[in-house]
């Protein structure tokens, strides 16, 4: 997997399939780092997603501010309360072995995937009586397709998910989307596309602050890693760019229903793994 041109079209699709279900592609490439170098270590494993999905949420973010979707003032909120649990998670990744860390992680997917799966598909975002509660924040946003999503969110409880989110994320370096966009959409009634979207722009900043800290630790000074890392992060940029570009033109059930069946077939297969 290490020669230049199969790194390049991994990360290529690696950020195509990330932007377009908002997951920022870490769910796919800590598994297949799992698979392919045995030899690395939960710590550096992570440190190699996380600046693989630093790169595609930051070119998935621009794709997506561009088309109007990312909602700056919940993302703004969110990201600063993912930043305390993000320095955390990288800090304690050098404790956990590599079979609990690939357990971990693959029954956390598993169980997103069932979620997401079966979960009945609301028929509003939110009801008029539910928005016109005080204590939840109204948004009406207009995309650059003169699409206008009306919703309201419950602030505390997105700062709280946040604060989970920011932990987990470097824990197993994979950048949180594939957590916050379902959290997002059940449970802070976010469209699809404007989560999605607005996820890509918490990843960018959570990302790329664990980025910072695992390079304060050394993280990145070999020179194999940075090899995977460079060429990984070229293909994830312009993939990203792709993915972006084909939400516009997938149904919201189309991109819940595929990040269930991604989350499922990545979690049984790391599970098979390690039995």
């Amino acid at each position: 997997m290490d020669h230049a041109l199969v790194l390049l079209a991994t990360g290529l699709l690696i950020g195509f399939i990330g932007t377009l279900i908002g997951a920022g592609g870490g769910f796919l490439l800590v598994p297949l780092l799992i698979f392919t170098h045995p030899e690395l270590s939960p710590e550096l494993v992570t440190a190699i997603s996380l600046a693989v999905v630093a790169c595609n949420a930051i070119s998935g973010s621009i794709a997506y501010t561009r088309s109007g979707r990312v909602d700056f003032k919940a993302g703004i909120l969110f990201a600063t309360f993912t930043i305390p649990g993000s320095v955390l998670g990288v800090f304690l990744t050098q404790y956990i072995p590599t079979h609990i860390f690939s357990f971990v992680f693959g029954i956390i997917l598993l169980l997103l995937s069932v979620f997401l799966f079966f979960r009945k598909q609301q028929v509003k975002q939110a009801s008029l009586s539910t928005t016109q509660q005080s204590h939840l924040t109204e948004q009406t946003l207009t995309d650059k397709s003169n699409v206008t999503y009306h919703y309201a969110y419950n602030k505390y409880a997105g700062i709280l998910i946040s604060i989970v989110v920011g932990f987990i994320s470097p824990l197993l370096g994979i950048g949180g989307g594939i957590i916050h966009v379902p959290a997002m959409v059940n449970w802070l009634n976010f469209p699809v596309h404007v989560a999605t979207a607005t996820s890509h722009f918490i990843l960018a900043v959570m990302a790329s602050i664990s980025v910072v800290v695992h390079a304060v630790q050394g993280n990145y000074n070999d020179s194999h890693i940075m090899h995977l890392v460079v060429w990984l992060c070229v293909g994830v940029i312009a993939g990203a760019q792709g993915g972006a570009y084909f939400s516009h033109h997938v149904k919201n059930t189309v991109i819940v229903k595929a990040l269930a069946v991604c989350l499922g077939i990545v979690g049984v297969r790391l599970l098979m793994s390690i039995a």
